[in-house]
Parts: C-alpha cells; structure tokens; sequence
C-alpha cells in the first residue's frame, strides 16, 4: 500500500513539474534520486550533502562516475551544504528560492531494539546509539562485556553495535551494515549454536567479513556501479564495474537471491557459495575459513 500510495505521489509530483530535493547523497539518497529521474522525468531534482563529494565511503572512481551520471541527466549537485529548511540563504544557495516542494531525507541510520533491555544496548553509535552489544562470537552481552543470558542470544546484521573494541586497535572495525554482512554473521552464530547444541564449550570467533566490501549503487534501471574489495577505510576499493553491466550485475545478483530464498536450486547453488568461500583473498578472515 505504502509503495502505491508514494507511486501516485510521485506521479502527481511529475505532472506538476515540481521540484524535489534529496538530503543526503549516500546510497539511498543517489539510488533514489536515479530512479525518480529515470521514471518520473519531468520532477526537477536536486541532492545535497553536507560531505565534499556523494557517496562518501566509496573510491573517488565510484563517487566520481555517479556523480558525472547526475550530471547528465540534469540532477542538481551540492556539496559541503549543511541542509537548514528554515533558512532563506540555504535555499538560495542549491537555487531554490522559493523552496522545494517535497523533501526527502535520506540520511543517518536510527536503531530499532526497543525490545531489548537496556543493558544490551549501546549509549553511543549511529543515530544516537541503542545499538545491541555483541562479542566475537556473535553473542549478546552487556555494556560490561559479560554474555547476556545463556549465551544462546546471538545479534546479527543491522540490529548489533558493528564492531568491536575502539581505534585505533580494533578487534573488528565498523561493518557496513548492508545485507552480505548480515548474512554472513547469521552464519557465523548458526555454526557456533550448532557447536553449543553437541555441547562443546570451544566457539569460533566471527570477522570483517569480504563481502562487506561490495557495493553495487544503482542509477536508474540501466545504469550502476560497482565496487570490490573495500574495507573500513574511507576510499579503499576498486570500481571493476559499471554502466549496462552492473546494471546487469544487479539484476542476477536479486534474481538468483530471491530465487534462493524460494528454494530454488539456481539460487541455493549460487548463494551456499557465497557464503561457504573456500579461501579468503580480502577481509579480515582466515585465508582459509
């Protein structure tokens, strides 16, 4: 319901030739800008942020090639731009005077573990934190340090702190919080929970995984990017794909991913090998796991 009712907006918006900004131009703010364009041409776009360049996190190839993509099909840029909706100098300054007519935010990150108690979770982190702490063996603990429960609670994926220790001596550094790396701890506490169920006490340690180092950025249905290899430094990777094949790209990696998660056999074979690599070239894992 939610998609058709933004469906008809944006519809609406595009008759109007209205004009439209995006606040913040990271993954979701250029992907969404991208597909505004593509399929509601007449809407006037424009994108901020409040970094020197989009798409922060990425090597200057990726961030540059998205860019110039904007670019030419007519999305306005700008940046080191501090978004303040109730300035008069801030909408003149992305030449927008009398304003937009719709915003969209598209920034920071906010934790949803209302459920746990507070002793689980963070003070500090993205979005103000409330982050589920966790130790290397994917177990929830307490802002101590100690397991929390039995040991049997294990924290996945978006929901938990991200990393472990601090700098600059991390025992994990910062995981993107994007889907692989979900997957991939998910794994890593099932075969721990498989360990504790034949009663032994010796767990694995999970790590920065190396395909937390792929991001695929969509711009529109026919054109992407794609970067291997990054880690948690700012720039490192390298674009080995782009324009109609990553597009490309993308597609088969939903395709086979969603036939995977409806048992099919092309996706299961796919994706039980993504996750069972049998030698780790890049990340912070074993050679070989």
């Amino acid at each position: 319901r939610h998609v058709l009712e933004e469906y008809h907006k944006l519809h609406d918006l595009h008759k109007k030739k209205a004009t439209v900004l995006i606040v913040g131009a990271g993954f979701i703010g250029v992907e969404w800008a991208t597909e505004i364009e593509y399929f509601f041409p007449d809407v006037k776009l424009t994108i901020i942020d409040a970094l020197p360049r989009a798409l922060g996190p990425l090597p200057d190839s990726a961030a540059e090639y998205c860019s110039e993509y904007m670019n030419a099909v007519g999305i306005k840029e700008f940046y080191d731009c501090k978004y303040d909706a109730k300035s008069d100098e801030f909408w003149k300054k992305i030449e927008l005077p009398n304003k937009a007519d719709v915003e969209y935010i598209c920034i920071g990150v906010k934790a949803s573990n209302y459920f746990m108690p507070a002793e689980t979770l963070s003070d500090k982190g993205p979005g103000g934190g409330g982050w589920i702490h966790f130790n290397k063996y994917m177990q929830v603990t307490k802002k101590d340090g100690t397991v929390w429960g039995d040991g049997s609670i294990f924290a996945v994926g978006d929901c938990n702190y991200g990393c472990l220790g601090a700098p600059p001596n991390w025992e994990m550094p910062p995981v993107p919080k994007i889907s692989y790396p979900g997957e991939e701890q998910a794994l890593h506490a099932v075969n721990n929970l498989k360990r504790m169920a034949k009663g032994s006490k010796t767990l694995k340690p999970t790590w920065w995984p190396w395909g937390a180092g792929m991001f695929a950025t969509s711009l529109g249905p026919h054109d992407a990017c794609f970067v291997l290899a990054a880690n948690h430094e700012k720039g490192s990777g390298y674009m080995v794909n782009w324009w109609i094949p990553a597009a490309l790209q993308k597609e088969i990696i939903e395709t086979t991913k969603i036939n995977e998660c409806k048992n099919g056999c092309i996706g299961i074979l796919i994706w039980h090998f993504v996750h069972h690599t049998p030698v780790h070239l890049w990340g912070k894992g074993p050679l070989i796991p």
